[in-house]
């Protein structure tokens, strides 16, 4: 893949080699790769392992303006920068200053002779935001991460949707084009070798499908972009034998997903262990479960050091914006060079390779429901929706706890109830997306503009809030959508 402009007639680089043809991927797409397995550093007798991950997001809004209809689309950060003294927009600094701090920590970790370990998950939403309002600064801090050879073994950079779109309710193959917009904006802002060193997916919202035709196109579409890994959240899956949640969550699973039709897609994934957080990380949890944690056997009997993985905001609330530095400065500097080491998710896959662990070794998971499904469903060719549906009215008799909304990091919110408002004009927007742009270029500007604006309405942050200016800004960005579509491919 070659290098492109992440500019392109003032609009970001979301097409390019990786662009959906609009299609979901092939249905037989072929395994990632594996990295090479490093060798364990000399003398090393490692027991358990942690890491966390930092997820960092601000939505693309209408509001670079006094009008909703005529605003221009701007970053939420920029929004908050330019009104302070509204809400808690006071924070826009101080979050500014959490999405490139760790440019600073990680070299004056690793100069000081420690092991540091992020895993770093930034939504295309907020880095083109970033470079929108002339922050090349925090830009540059990132870029320090992905080039300097010191700083690369320390972060692993993950792959998310584009627009922080949620899989559960985002039309697959709209999810699909997140997917790619990611990898191709990555790219052209970081360039294709820190791509290819893109190895683990983190779903926004922690939000994974319980349908089975929308959680196998999940999969295959990241199978089809090379990811070799996903975040799960251990609340959101259940071994498919017994509809329980997983036995041993710290080691690596896989997560298995079959559709009506009875074909089925699986990626290795590692399981976010429940609980807030932010706190979670802020505070270094998992360093300290790492240290009480022995051997975790696998189904085959063989027993694998475990790992203890969270993800957090890396910029939301009192415990990131203030405690956070100083904690991961201290668990590193305490766990590093020792038999409980920070990892990253792929060094942790690597040594378990190196060690002779092979995928299929690892128990299965599915998202959670589905046994209760698949015992009113057999699939098969010519299953259609309606039996789909009517086995799910079954289920739902049967526990009225069932549903088929998916899970996220939280258990109380589902992304589809209640946002009928925002969720029609999305879905119409994504229907006239697909039909208007059949055939049309993806590198023309009126391909760019519509997919910008299809993209950026489908953020999760409309629906979460559900009410108020979030619904009109998501709604607002649906129009923009279709009015380009109806006019621009007239």
């Amino acid at each position: 893949m070659d290098d492109f402009p992440d500019d392109i007639d003032g609009w970001p680089a979301l097409e390019g080699p990786e662009s959906a043809s609009g299609a979901p991927p092939a249905e037989t797409a072929a395994p990632a790769a594996a990295s090479t397995p490093p060798a364990p550093a000399p003398g090393a007798d490692w027991r358990a392992a942690w890491g966390v991950a930092l997820h960092m997001h601000q939505p693309l809004i209408p509001a670079g303006g006094p009008d909703l209809g005529t605003a221009a689309t701007i970053g939420n950060l920029q929004h908050m920068m330019e009104n302070q003294g509204t809400g808690d927009n006071h924070n826009a600094p101080a979050f500014l200053e959490c999405y490139g701090r760790m440019g600073d920590i990680i070299p004056e970790l690793a100069g000081d002779g420690a092991a540091p370990r992020v895993m770093l998950d930034y939504s295309g939403c907020l880095l083109w935001g970033l470079r929108q309002m002339g922050e090349g600064r925090t830009l540059d801090r990132l870029r320090r991460l992905v080039d300097d050879p010191a700083c690369r073994p320390c972060v692993e950079w993950l792959g998310t949707a584009w627009g922080h779109a949620v899989a559960p309710s985002t039309p697959p193959a709209d999810f699909a084009r997140h997917v790619a917009a990611w990898r191709n904006h990555f790219a052209a802002l970081f360039g294709a070798g820190a791509l290819s060193r893109v190895r683990g997916f983190s779903p926004p919202e922690m939000a994974l499908p319980a349908d089975p035709d929308v959680a196998c196109a999940f999969v295959e579409t990241l199978r089809g972009a090379g990811y070799r890994w996903t975040l799960v959240q251990e609340h959101t899956v259940e071994d498919p034998a017994t509809g329980r949640g997983p036995r041993v969550p710290w080691v690596p699973h896989r997560l298995v997903c079959r559709n009506r039709l009875g074909r089925t897609a699986e990626i290795v994934c590692l399981i976010k262990t429940q609980g807030s957080d932010t706190k979670l990380v802020g505070q270094m949890q998992p360093c300290y479960e790492a240290r009480s944690l022995g051997p975790a056997a696998l189904p085959g009997g063989r027993t694998v050091p475990p790992y203890a993985v969270q993800v957090g905001d890396g910029e939301n609330g009192g415990v990131m914006m203030n405690e956070f530095p100083g904690m991961f400065r201290r668990a590193t500097r305490e766990a590093s060079h020792t038999g409980v080491p920070p990892l990253n998710g792929t060094e942790y896959l690597d040594r378990l390779a190196a060690l002779g662990v092979e995928d299929r070794e690892y128990p299965a998971v599915q998202p959670r429901w589905q046994k209760l499904l698949f015992e009113e469903l057999a699939p098969g060719p010519g299953v259609t929706p309606g039996d789909v549906k009517a086995a799910q009215e079954r289920a739902k008799a049967r526990d009225g706890r069932f549903h088929m909304d998916g899970g996220s990091w939280t258990d109380n919110i589902s992304w589809v109830q209640g946002y009928g408002d925002l969720l029609g004009p999305m879905e119409r927007a994504s229907a006239l997306f697909a039909e208007k742009t059949r055939g049309a270029p993806p590198r023309e500007t009126r391909y760019r503009k519509a997919l910008f604006h299809l993209l950026c309405s489908q953020t999760s942050c409309f629906r979460y809030w559900g009410q108020g200016p979030w619904v009109d800004y998501g709604k607002e960005l649906c129009r923009r959508a279709e009015a380009i579509l109806l006019h621009d491919f007239a």
